[in-house]
């Protein structure tokens, strides 16, 4: 039987809403893993850096631009034991200049993704999904990686019609 796993990486605490900062409790991105997984039935993973960026938004964004000039890998918390009871990965992440944070190449590096199909889905405030999908499919080795699904910040807890629309597209529901 097919599964399905939603790997997410999302960030709390000051974030940007169309021109203005917000504290919120829980990020964008794991906003809509959770409509997500009401949607379809799915194990779910949060991918967690041990340091973690700082709370402050331009703080944030500083250190998320330093980690992919110098394309690190930040440690995470923790990971999956394996991922091979799955053949879908519904991969989320907010869009850090342009791509995926770092911490989900770490993720995706440590994988071997062959059989494995990945759509991803990108947070942001206009920026789209950028190179994200291109640099996914440089990580996750043997994936195939789908068209993703750009969902801007603001409006993610209103994002369910935008998610239905896509898993239909890509035969997920």
């Amino acid at each position: 039987m097919a599964k399905t796993l939603i790997a997410f990486f999302s960030r709390a605490d000051e974030n940007y809403f169309g021109g203005a900062m917000r504290y919120v409790k829980v990020g964008n991105t794991e906003i809509v893993a959770g409509i997500m997984k009401e949607l379809v039935e799915a194990d779910t993973f949060k991918i967690e850096m041990k340091e973690p960026y700082s709370p402050v938004y331009m703080t944030c964004i500083d250190e998320a631009k330093k980690d992919k000039q110098n394309n690190a890998r930040p440690e995470l918390t923790s990971y999956p034991d394996s991922i091979d009871d799955y053949d879908t990965v519904l991969l989320g992440y907010p869009n850090y200049w342009g791509t995926i944070p770092m911490a989900v190449a770490t993720f995706l590096e440590r994988y071997d993704f062959t059989g494995k199909t990945i759509l991803p889905f990108c947070t942001n405030e206009g920026s789209g999904m950028g190179s994200s999908e291109s640099d996914v499919k440089k990580y996750a080795r043997g994936a195939e990686v789908k068209s993703g699904l750009s969902i801007t910040g603001s409006y993610a807890a209103e994002s369910k019609g935008a998610v239905e629309k896509w898993f239909k597209a890509n035969g997920i529901m």
